[in-house]
Protein backbone atom coordinates (compact mmCIF):
# COMPACT_ATOMS: atom_id res chain seq x y z
CA UNK A 1 0.00 0.00 0.00
CA UNK A 2 2.89 2.40 0.70
CA UNK A 3 4.14 2.00 -2.89
CA UNK A 4 0.69 2.89 -4.19
CA UNK A 5 0.56 5.98 -1.98
CA UNK A 6 4.03 7.01 -3.17
CA UNK A 7 3.02 6.82 -6.83
CA UNK A 8 -0.45 8.38 -6.75
CA UNK A 9 0.66 12.02 -6.73
CA UNK A 10 3.09 11.79 -9.68
CA UNK A 11 0.59 9.70 -11.66
CA UNK A 12 -2.13 12.26 -10.92
CA UNK A 13 0.17 15.09 -11.98
CA UNK A 14 0.97 13.19 -15.19
CA UNK A 15 -2.69 12.67 -16.05
CA UNK A 16 -3.66 16.27 -15.28
CA UNK A 17 -0.72 17.76 -17.17
CA UNK A 18 -0.92 15.67 -20.36
CA UNK A 19 -4.08 17.35 -21.66
CA UNK A 20 -2.43 20.78 -21.37
CA UNK A 21 0.96 19.83 -22.81
CA UNK A 22 -0.56 18.05 -25.81
CA UNK A 23 -3.18 20.76 -26.36
CA UNK A 24 -0.55 23.49 -26.30
CA UNK A 25 1.67 21.60 -28.75
CA UNK A 26 -1.32 20.95 -31.02
CA UNK A 27 -2.09 24.68 -30.98
CA UNK A 28 1.44 25.31 -32.27
CA UNK A 29 1.02 22.72 -35.02
CA UNK A 30 -2.43 24.06 -35.97
CA UNK A 31 -1.68 27.71 -35.23
CA UNK A 32 -3.79 29.41 -37.90
CA UNK A 33 -6.76 27.12 -37.43
CA UNK A 34 -6.70 27.63 -33.67
CA UNK A 35 -6.37 31.39 -34.08
CA UNK A 36 -9.35 31.39 -36.44
CA UNK A 37 -11.42 29.35 -33.99
CA UNK A 38 -10.57 31.72 -31.15
CA UNK A 39 -11.58 34.73 -33.23
CA UNK A 40 -14.83 33.01 -34.28
CA UNK A 41 -15.60 32.60 -30.57
CA UNK A 42 -14.93 36.30 -29.92
CA UNK A 43 -11.47 35.92 -28.40
CA UNK A 44 -8.66 37.98 -29.94
CA UNK A 45 -6.23 35.73 -31.83
CA UNK A 46 -3.27 37.66 -30.42
CA UNK A 47 -3.88 35.81 -27.13
CA UNK A 48 -2.93 32.47 -28.68
CA UNK A 49 0.79 32.65 -27.74
CA UNK A 50 -0.24 33.29 -24.12
CA UNK A 51 -2.61 30.32 -24.21
CA UNK A 52 0.13 28.10 -25.67
CA UNK A 53 2.67 29.22 -23.07
CA UNK A 54 0.16 28.71 -20.25
CA UNK A 55 -0.71 25.21 -21.38
CA UNK A 56 2.78 23.95 -22.23
CA UNK A 57 4.77 25.63 -19.45
CA UNK A 58 2.06 25.18 -16.82
CA UNK A 59 1.58 21.55 -17.84
CA UNK A 60 5.32 20.88 -17.64
CA UNK A 61 5.54 22.60 -14.25
CA UNK A 62 2.77 20.39 -12.86
CA UNK A 63 4.26 17.28 -14.46
CA UNK A 64 7.67 17.95 -12.93
CA UNK A 65 6.26 19.20 -9.66
CA UNK A 66 8.01 22.58 -9.95
CA UNK A 67 6.24 25.60 -8.44
CA UNK A 68 3.31 23.23 -8.49
CA UNK A 69 0.82 25.18 -6.41
CA UNK A 70 1.28 28.30 -8.55
CA UNK A 71 1.05 26.33 -11.80
CA UNK A 72 -2.07 24.57 -10.50
CA UNK A 73 -3.66 27.94 -9.68
CA UNK A 74 -2.94 29.26 -13.18
CA UNK A 75 -4.21 26.10 -14.88
CA UNK A 76 -7.34 25.97 -12.71
CA UNK A 77 -8.14 29.55 -13.74
CA UNK A 78 -7.31 28.78 -17.37
CA UNK A 79 -9.67 25.78 -17.28
CA UNK A 80 -12.57 27.81 -15.91
CA UNK A 81 -12.02 30.77 -18.24
CA UNK A 82 -11.65 28.59 -21.34
CA UNK A 83 -14.76 26.65 -20.32
CA UNK A 84 -16.77 29.84 -20.08
CA UNK A 85 -15.38 31.29 -23.33
CA UNK A 86 -15.53 28.19 -25.53
CA UNK A 87 -18.04 25.79 -23.99
CA UNK A 88 -20.89 27.90 -22.63
CA UNK A 89 -23.55 26.87 -25.16
CA UNK A 90 -25.45 24.77 -22.63
CA UNK A 91 -28.17 23.95 -25.16
CA UNK A 92 -25.56 21.75 -26.89
CA UNK A 93 -24.98 18.66 -24.75
CA UNK A 94 -21.43 18.19 -26.08
CA UNK A 95 -20.54 21.74 -25.02
CA UNK A 96 -22.11 21.18 -21.60
CA UNK A 97 -19.98 18.03 -21.17
CA UNK A 98 -16.85 19.95 -22.20
CA UNK A 99 -17.72 22.73 -19.78
CA UNK A 100 -18.13 20.22 -16.95
CA UNK A 101 -14.82 18.57 -17.97
CA UNK A 102 -13.12 21.93 -17.59
CA UNK A 103 -14.64 22.39 -14.13
CA UNK A 104 -13.55 18.89 -13.15
CA UNK A 105 -9.99 19.58 -14.26
CA UNK A 106 -10.04 22.85 -12.30
CA UNK A 107 -11.15 20.84 -9.26
CA UNK A 108 -8.17 18.53 -9.64
CA UNK A 109 -5.85 21.53 -9.75
CA UNK A 110 -7.50 23.01 -6.67
CA UNK A 111 -6.71 19.72 -4.90
CA UNK A 112 -3.07 20.11 -5.93
CA UNK A 113 -3.13 23.69 -4.61
CA UNK A 114 -4.45 22.40 -1.28
CA UNK A 115 -2.15 19.40 -0.88
CA UNK A 116 0.96 20.24 -2.90
CA UNK A 117 2.86 18.24 -5.50
CA UNK A 118 3.33 15.05 -3.49
CA UNK A 119 6.15 12.60 -4.12
CA UNK A 120 8.75 12.78 -6.87
CA UNK A 121 8.43 16.53 -7.33
CA UNK A 122 11.09 19.16 -7.89
CA UNK A 123 9.37 21.25 -5.21
CA UNK A 124 10.50 18.68 -2.65
CA UNK A 125 14.09 18.87 -3.83
CA UNK A 126 14.30 22.67 -3.82
CA UNK A 127 12.37 23.18 -0.59
CA UNK A 128 14.55 20.99 1.61
CA UNK A 129 15.73 22.74 4.76
CA UNK A 130 19.41 23.64 4.74
CA UNK A 131 21.64 21.45 6.90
Amino acid sequence: MNTLNTLTAPIGRLFLSLIFITSGLNKIAQYQGTQGYMEAMGVHGALLPLAIATEVLGGLAVLLGWKTRYAALVLAGFSVVSGVLFHSDFADQAQMINFMKNLTIAGGFIMIMAHGAGNYALDNHFNKPAK
